[in-house]
């Protein structure tokens, strides 16, 4: 029984031991935050006093070159230096103010999270060692010295596309299209860049940069292509063919004019980009024809088999069209038609139209 207290006693202080010793070592962590935000804050005080003062003397020394050069009298500019010394004045108080705010907040030991930036920790074991570690795990931290831009001019995206795919035969009615309607798809991967044009507060951007197409046809009816010298056209086969599937791969460079009311917010010193606006894209794309093959798959009785045939067929090098988007957000209904024919003279005249979703990853 006495060894059950002693063992009980010997428990009971070590586990308060370890809370106070984790407690001691988050309150040394908080510690450490807390002066350096302040730091942080500091060094932006002294940027607000430098930038205020070296515009201040921009400012001067145009007043001065306007006064040398006749368009204003001595009288005026010693007015105008005065005026802009004043502001200069108010606006190294006003910011300065604010920021000895903030220093003073965290001093008193207030929460005050707009300095923190980006945080992920995973770990097992006690929250932190004696350096402020997590132990057992992983730790990343944002830089807190970078500087946030709230209204960058140019963002990147993944472009992400898919949807039914068709073509625009010369004479031919889309209700009599030898390929099928919901068998035939496209697919686009791509990687953009959005820059802003005409200024801070424009609306239009400029959209560009590369993306892997690929556009599939399906011929009804027991068709597949067959290529006899500058001729590529659809013959039937014979026998049972299950599945007829042609491909067209594309590496192109999409080129947008884009108008989407944007724009970017600070929500506790983080910047967040607010997207869930209309969007409307109108472009085109130009680039080259990587490959074109045929897939078959074959089902009769003499015949059991798969087939893949890598072949031009005829088709054209270099391939170019329209683009058009219109949607809400990163999600937009997606059209796009190539205005060079799939197959090169003396074949019947052929455009690939795509009809999908579109999506900014």
């Amino acid at each position: 029984m006495q060894r059950i207290i002693i063992y009980t006693v010997v428990a009971v202080m070590t586990f308060l031991c370890q809370k106070m010793e984790a407690q001691a070592t988050k309150d040394s962590l908080d510690l450490h935050l807390r002066h350096r935000k302040i730091e942080v804050l500091k060094k932006q005080r002294e940027q607000v006093l430098k930038t205020e003062k070296d515009g201040l003397k921009q400012k001067v020394q145009q007043i001065i070159d306007q006064e040398n050069a006749g368009e204003i009298s001595k009288e005026s500019a010693q007015e105008l230096k005065k005026l802009a010394a004043e502001k200069a004045a108010q606006n190294i108080a006003n910011i300065t103010a604010i920021i000895d705010n903030k220093i003073a907040l965290i001093e008193r030991g207030e929460d005050y999270d707009d300095l923190n930036g980006s945080y992920f920790t995973l770990g097992l074991g006690q929250r932190y060692d004696s350096n402020g570690s997590r132990l057992l795990g992983i730790e990343y931290k944002a830089n807190i010295d970078k500087p946030k831009d709230p209204d960058r001019k140019t963002r990147a995206d993944i472009v992400l596309a898919f949807g039914l795919n068709q073509a625009f035969i010369d004479g031919v009615s889309f209700n009599d299209s030898p390929y099928k309607v919901g068998g035939s798809r496209f697919f686009e991967l791509g990687w953009q860049w959005k820059t802003r044009l005409l200024g801070k507060n424009s609306d239009l951007r400029f959209v560009y940069g590369v993306s892997y197409q690929s556009n599939g046809l399906k011929p009804t009816n027991n068709q597949y292509f067959v290529k006899e010298g500058d001729n590529t056209t659809l013959d039937v086969y014979e026998g049972n063919l299950d599945k007829s599937k042609f491909r067209l791969d594309n590496l192109v460079i999409p080129l947008y004019l884009e108008f989407s009311p944007y724009k970017n917010r600070v929500r506790e010193g983080f910047v967040s980009r607010y997207r869930n606006t209309f969007v409307l894209g109108v472009g085109g794309y130009a680039g080259l024809n990587l490959s074109a093959r045929q897939k078959l798959k074959f089902n009769d009785e003499s015949n059991h088999s798969k087939e893949k045939i890598k072949d031009n067929y005829n088709t054209n090098n270099v391939v170019y069209g329209l683009g058009f988007y219109i949607g809400k957000g990163d999600t937009s209904l997606y059209v796009k038609y190539d205005l060079n024919t799939i197959f090169k003279d003396p074949n019947l005249d052929q455009h690939n139209v795509s009809l999908g979703l579109r999506f900014e990853l």
